[in-house]
């Protein structure tokens, strides 16, 4: 059956994928069908989506952060007299069980692109006579809930997706997001945090892309101060991290703020372990694998914060040879490092997640890619054992923007992948990612947009012409 499907207008390439993920979690389906509705730009919040049942479009909503609702559709028109036509033409049997008197209603009005005055509203609800309501009005807690939504013709001159025709819908809510969960989970009220610390919204749009249920165990082997976790966790997740720094898995900033205090502040489980570890060298005995159901993380990509592994620059070179640290000092001692390329580092990561997830497992990451004239290099590290079922992009700059990838296991990892792996990896980063080397991708990314005029024109100049950083995912 088709619903209308209305999204929250923000993370826009991130709101199909993510209805697609819930619904192989709900309900199995490895694809959906999508259309738009008419004059429907492809950025509209409004968008129709065909699910087998109604409580697996329940399921979905409720879980969602992107979805605003999911509802059954009773009619849409470009006029007040085409949706009058449309809802009485909608089958009755579909609409009685909803209008009997032993049940209670309200009517919600809501536009896009415009503000409807409290009078409009009234006259919009009003204009609904038509339609045979027997049940009480309950505005506070009612059986069922009907909006009636519409869009105004305003062409492309409020920095909204361009609508040519005004639209308009009426229908019965089958569930929506709650969005209550990230003032609650909001970083500025977390008791511990770092800069990198990942944002409520997108770490739980990131738990649902890995299909993060109770029961299942998660991993983030960046786990820094832990709001991936965190988010997991809130699903009912087991979950367990690494972190290279001893400082941030153990210590934190005292006993009542670390990682742990995170999970105490909102009554989570807390996490299964929490390892000082480096993804170069990954802890795990030998013979261990497919353990993990989902590996969720943020790799230091040099931005922010640049990557680190164990080693320290005299040992890679040889200048010292190992060494073991003594006993009593062990407690207090923080082992050197070294710079850790993301090309390094994603390589390592897809062959720990090819040998530590499970079949069907999810491998969900960001990448970073660098824009030139709005043009994205959509070449992502590949892995004989994954399939890429997603890429959503976040844009921070003008000249910088993030992929929020989603992979899933296909395929047993051998050592005969190992070695295709490592072939892959390496025709990846001759040909693609040579800007990530050498700590290019921070200095491209924070140069200025104009570097002649920053020539001619005084310092301050130059710095205000360097493109921002923007933290809000907008």
């Amino acid at each position: 059956m088709w619903y209308l499907c209305v999204f929250y207008h923000r993370l826009l390439d991130y709101r199909r994928a993510e209805v697609e993920s819930l619904a192989e979690m709900f309900g199995g389906l490895s694809s959906l069908e999508w259309r738009l509705p008419e004059n429907q730009h492809p950025d509209s919040p409004f968008h129709l989506v065909n699910l087998p049942s109604e409580d697996i479009a329940r399921k979905i909503a409720n879980r969602s952060i992107l979805v605003k609702g999911i509802y059954e559709l009773w009619g849409e028109g470009s006029s007040y007299e085409q949706l009058e036509e449309a809802i009485k033409s909608y089958p009755d049997d579909r609409k009685w069980p909803y209008l009997t008197c032993d049940t209670t209603f309200k009517v919600i009005v809501d536009s896009f692109g415009k503000a409807t005055s409290f009078q409009e509203q009234n006259d919009r609800i009003k204009s609904l006579a038509y339609i045979p309501f027997k049940g009480r009005v309950n505005l506070k807690n009612p059986d069922h809930s009907f909006w009636f939504m519409e869009t105004d013709d305003y062409g492309a001159h409020n920095g909204l997706p361009p609508v040519v025709q005004k639209r308009i819908f009426f229908g019965r809510l089958v569930g929506g997001a709650d969005r209550k969960l990230l003032p609650t989970y909001q970083l500025k009220s977390r008791t511990y945090l770092g800069p990198t610390a990942m944002d409520a919204e997108m770490a739980f749009l990131m738990a649902n892309q890995a299909l993060v249920a109770p029961g299942k165990l998660v991993y983030d082997p960046f786990v820094g101060t832990g709001s991936i976790l965190v988010a997991a966790a809130h699903f009912g997740a087991m979950t367990m991290g690494a972190d290279i720094d001893i400082r941030a898995v153990r210590d934190g900033r005292g006993p009542d703020c670390n990682v742990w205090s995170n999970f105490k502040q909102y009554g989570l489980q807390l996490p299964v372990a929490l390892l000082r570890a480096d993804n170069s060298l990954p802890p795990w005995r030998p013979g261990l694998k497919e353990i993990f159901d989902a590996i969720i993380c943020d790799p230091p990509y040099g931005v922010r914060a640049g990557g680190r592994k164990s080693g320290g620059r005299k040992l890679l070179k040889g200048i010292v040879g190992p060494y073991t640290v003594p006993d009593d000092k062990r407690t207090d001692h923080i082992p050197s490092t070294a710079p850790y390329s993301l090309a390094e580092c994603v390589h390592d990561l897809l062959d720990l997640a090819a040998r530590m997830l499970v079949m069907g497992g999810r491998l969900v990451y960001f990448y970073p890619v660098l824009r030139e004239d709005d043009v994205v290099d959509n070449h992502f590290p590949e892995h004989p054992c994954f399939k890429l079922i997603a890429s959503s992009e976040q844009i921070l700059s003008s000249r910088y923007s993030r992929v929020l990838l989603t992979m899933v296991k296909t395929g047993s990892y051998t050592d005969k992948i190992a070695e295709a792996a490592k072939i892959k990896h390496q025709d990846f980063k001759e040909n693609y990612v040579k800007w990530l080397e050498d700590g290019n991708l921070h200095s491209s990314v924070f140069s200025p947009a104009h570097p002649q005029l920053c020539e001619e024109t005084d310092s301050k100049l130059c710095k205000d012409l360097k493109p921002k950083y923007r933290g809000k995912y907008v």
